[in-house]
């Protein structure tokens, strides 16, 4: 009887990791191909296709529709794999043990930070903030937490640098860091505790999960794999939505109409942007067209960071579903400090750029 050899787990693993490598790769040269092509194949389909002149309003409306639709996903796509695969060194579990415990102002600098790279969505804020407060974080450093995680994401920044370079890109995560940190700090300084909803310091820790250090890095980039299977199912809606509202701006709004109540010399067009921008829903990679469609007409850099901020970070759906877990007045304190950090931001670069 003949045995047949099988490799060993040792030998299969580096074997595995290599055709990974070579199917990235390859994936990668695609990727780039598709995108280095995207600009030319929006006008072809535009102008051959569908007979469209590209300088006028439709046609310039539907090329743009045509190019940043794909442009955007390629570049979700991309960035939520690298973020899907860096996120496997960060669980929640971790980043509540960093920060227990912590002083205001060094525990809100350092939870504004975690933020950045820290899996978080509106449906995730209620258990974030229970595991936070019943493991020993503090009130303000959880709240610079839950400010810094939707607003300075990593998917908005590599978009933003994407599109509109490391400039934009470093003002915008600047100033959205100051105002977690400047929201943690305050909070934490009145000491709020008593206005949380009571039931909430009842709840009882969370076991410990095992800890990721020892993935290997085949799952890793599994872990990446799912994070495009996940996040990009479910925020390609708000993507097309927020191109075609893009589209309809570049294509029908004339160069000078929306610098008359969203320009820098405009006082209340900061106020107005983050007005309109709370009510509505959406995330960094729906509204990041939008605001790349209001620059292009003439709206300035200040109001347009203040609306992408307000979106992002004081949305309403997220502040009813906060509501669960603080009081009516802990929100409005919440809502005030932040919205007064975001419309100092808003003024500050309308004012110096």
């Amino acid at each position: 009887m003949t045995t047949v050899p099988t490799a060993s787990p040792s030998e299969a693993a580096p074997s595995a990791a290599l055709r990974q490598a070579a199917a990235l790769t390859a994936a990668l040269a695609v990727w780039g191909l598709v995108y280095w092509r995207l600009a030319s194949a929006a006008d072809w389909l535009t102008a051959s296709l569908l007979g469209l002149p590209v300088d006028e309003s439709l046609g310039a409306a539907v090329s743009f529709f045509l190019y940043e639709v794909p442009k955007v996903l390629l570049l979700l796509t991309l960035v939520v794999f690298v973020v899907g695969v860096i996120r496997s060194f960060f669980t929640p579990e971790r980043t509540r043990r960093v920060l227990a415990g912590r002083r205001e102002t060094a525990g809100s600098i350092l939870a504004a930070l975690l933020g950045v790279v820290t899996p978080f969505c509106s449906c995730s804020a209620v258990p974030l903030f229970i595991g936070f407060v019943t493991t020993g974080v503090p009130l303000g450093v959880t709240f610079a937490f839950l400010v810094s995680a939707p607003m300075v994401n990593e998917v908005a920044l590599a978009l933003l640098f994407a599109l509109f370079g490391w400039r934009i890109a470093a003002l915008y995560a600047g100033t959205g860091l100051a105002v977690a940190i400047a929201a943690g700090v305050m909070i934490g300084r009145l000491r709020l505790e008593g206005w949380v909803e009571p039931w909430v310091y009842g709840v009882r820790p969370a076991g410990e999960h095992p800890a990721d250090e020892g993935l290997r890095w085949t799952e890793r980039m599994a872990a990446g794999r799912e994070a495009v299977r996940d996040i990009v199912s479910r925020v390609w809606p708000y993507v097309v939505a927020g191109i075609a509202v893009g589209a309809g701006i570049h294509g029908y709004v004339p160069q000078d109409f929306m610098a008359s109540f969203m320009g820098r010399d405009v006082w209340w067009s900061v106020p107005l942007a983050v007005g309109i921008g709370i009510p509505l829903y959406s995330n960094a990679a729906g509204i990041v067209p939008i605001v790349q469609a209001l620059l292009g007409k003439g709206a300035a850099l200040g109001t347009v960071l203040a609306f992408m901020m307000a979106v992002v970070a004081l949305s309403l759906p997220e502040i009813v579903i906060l509501r669960k877990v603080l009081t009516v007045r802990l929100i409005a304190v919440f809502v005030a400090v932040v919205g007064a950090g975001i419309l100092l931001v808003g003024y500050l670069f309308n004012l110096v750029l």
